[in-house]
């Protein structure tokens, strides 16, 4: 049975590790708008918390978003959504 957490349902049962749900999750809000580029993600002690996973889950999750380079890390700074890379010509690769 996935534990729900907000409207974050993680299944630890599920093939899927954890820490690829939590990344997918965010992964599809980032795709859908609801997290917009140049946004600041909840710190990772935060994401944990609000996906109810271990601190280091969490952090696991944004290391495979920054794999993806859907984010990226600024030391001291935070974690943001990535913009998205484009072209010479302006345009979306």
């Amino acid at each position: 049975m996935a534990a729900e957490t907000g409207d974050y349902p993680i299944d630890p049962n599920k093939i899927a590790y954890v820490y690829m749900q939590v990344a997918d999750h965010i992964a599809a809000r980032i795709a859908s708008g609801e997290l917009q580029p140049g946004a600041r993600l909840a710190g990772e002690r935060d994401l944990g918390t609000e996906y109810g996973v271990a601190y280091l889950t969490a952090r696991r999750a944004v290391r495979e978003l920054r794999d993806r380079g859907l984010v990226i890390t600024l030391p001291a700074k935070g974690t943001f959504v990535a913009y998205p890379e484009t072209t010479d010509d302006g345009q979306e690769p």
